[in-house]
């Protein structure tokens, strides 16, 4: 993400930041911070103008949602640009990753939210169905607080705020501080795709602005970034007795097993694992491979890796980290994992070659797991790989960990492989593939353990954005409940004699 430096204000004016490229260092502009007052002000606007919102069509929605699909296609490649210069990823990345997913998630949920949504008769079980009528519908929390991150800057702002409207829902956007003009990009897209005013308002600013958000009255958090603040938000939510999703750190895990076809093994975990400079949440950061074919998949790693192309124009693989930060932390890990034994078979070192925030992609071997790097959120250019006896013992270091976000299994058994992902402790599982289960709308995704709570995406996803109501209509216009009293000993033993026939017998339990 950008390169972050805080202006000096005067006094009494809001706070300013400045950022700057970091893949090539420039200046790419400046902020306001907006404050409590602001935020306040918006969800007020929002609570004004949502109920009309939520009142129209499915189709109403889905017209605009299509409007925005259009437009960004035709501004395709203005949008990638800002996110360039935000970011310093590969351009194949933000196509691939922030506008194709954006177009896909546009398009699914303009097509199938009125249907996920659709008000449903529920049959009920046993005397129930001969009394009573069940229908449940899906109404609209109200306003929605998105908290965004900067490794995904526009895909991970705009897909929750697609999902949250076509629910009938309004949404203030807080986007990352050091990726804020993407996060902009998203109002920017539902304005011209005519949205109409205070249905979706994006606040510009750092973590107190982020905070300001949570405690602001909306009716749900959709969170997505670090532990440390997801804690922090689960906290405010907790307080306030509303709902949040949150989206958080991982380590996953991959493994190779002996029967493995290692070519596409290597090119999965070097995918996995330096894709978007290893920045995203579900990236490879732990290999565990077997003995019997732990050197070919390594040499064939290697290769790979030192065939991938570093840059900040033109074309390229992998590109730049985003956070000055985050090239610590990575710097950190290696160094520790180098103090305790850890060797370096390419890269392991910042680019002397390139100005801004590069790392060479850096393959580790004899890791293990009283290091950070196989422990900790390395979040970069990493990949550690770890020889493991057999399968039995790649399972159970897969599950070593305070993380559980997505995994994957390489196997030409398929069906060894599901049985493998269905032990593993992790909130995904891809078989052959590297974890990309977010880009799968009608997949649920989220964590486990410290990796999050609850899922986003698919029906899961945006019933998240609903309340459930059930609405329970009496067949007899009530007489059951009008002749209750008075209780008597005659009633009670009616009630006994009919428990005993629905649930005392075989054909009761059955009918039941």
């Amino acid at each position: 993400m950008a390169i972050v430096t805080p202006l000096e204000s005067a006094p009494g004016a809001r706070r300013r930041l400045a950022l700057a490229n970091p893949a090539t260092l420039e200046p790419i502009g400046e902020i306001e911070v907006q404050a409590a007052d602001d935020v306040r002000a918006a969800v007020m606007k929002a609570r004004e103008t949502q109920p009309e919102w939520a009142a129209s069509s499915f189709d109403m929605r889905a017209t605009v949602i299509r409007r925005a699909l259009r437009i960004l296609l035709d501004r395709q490649d203005e949008f990638i640009d800002l996110i360039l210069s935000e970011t310093g990823k590969a351009r194949s990345e933000a196509l691939q990753m922030e506008i194709y997913a954006a177009c896909d998630s546009l398009n699914y949920y303009a097509r199938r939210a009125g249907k996920i949504l659709k008000p449903r008769r529920e049959r009920l079980h046993g005397m129930f169905s001969l009394l009573k009528q069940l229908h449940v519908v899906y109404r609209p929390l109200g306003v929605v607080g998105v908290i965004s991150p900067w490794n995904g800057p526009f895909i991970l702002a705009i897909n929750p705020c697609i999902q949250a409207l076509m629910a009938g829902n309004a949404v203030i956007l807080k986007p990352s501080e050091v990726t804020p003009f993407s996060g902009k990009l998203v109002g920017d897209l539902f304005d011209a795709a005519e949205l109409p005013a205070g249905l979706l308002q994006v606040m510009l600013g750092d973590g107190e602005t982020g905070a300001e958000l949570t405690r602001a009255g909306v009716d749900k958090i959709s969170f997505t970034g670090s532990v440390a603040t997801g804690r922090e938000v689960a906290v405010a939510c907790a307080e306030q007795l509303i709902p949040c999703t949150l989206e958080l750190g991982g380590k996953d895990a991959m493994i190779v097993c002996g029967d493995a076809d290692l070519d596409n093994a290597a090119g999965g975990a070097v995918a996995g694992a330096f894709m978007n400079t290893g920045q995203y949440c579900c990236g490879t950061e732990r290999v565990y491979v077997v003995n019997s074919v732990a050197d070919e998949f390594t040499r064939r790693v290697v290769e790979r890796t030192q065939r991938l192309r570093q840059g900040a124009g033109g074309e390229f693989d992998v590109g730049a980290v985003f956070w000055p930060r985050q090239l610590e932390i990575i710097q950190e890990h290696v160094a520790d994992a180098i103090e305790k034994g850890a060797k370096i078979l390419c890269g392991g070192r910042r680019t002397p070659s390139l100005p801004g925030l590069f790392y060479e992609p850096t393959v580790l071997i004899d890791v293990h797991h009283d290091m950070q790097i196989m422990s900790d959120e390395t979040f970069g250019p990493i990949l550690p790989i770890m020889r493991v006896d057999d399968e039995e013992t790649a399972i159970r270091m897969a599950n070593d960990s305070d993380y559980g976000l997505g995994a994957n299994v390489w196997t030409t058994n398929r069906e060894k492989g599901i049985a493998m992902a269905r032990r593993l402790e992790s909130g995904s599982v891809c078989v052959n593939d590297m974890t990309m289960t977010y880009g799968l709308q009608e997949a649920p995704f989220g964590g486990v353990k410290q990796s999050g709570i609850g899922q986003v995406n698919g029906e899961t996803g945006l019933k998240g954005y609903c309340h459930a109501t059930p609405i329970l209509v009496d067949r007899f216009g009530g007489r059951q409940t009008a002749s209750r009293y008075p209780y008597t000993h005659e009633k009670d033993e009616g009630i006994r004699r009919f428990m005993r026939l629905q649930w005392g017998t075989a054909l009761g339990r059955r009918l039941s």
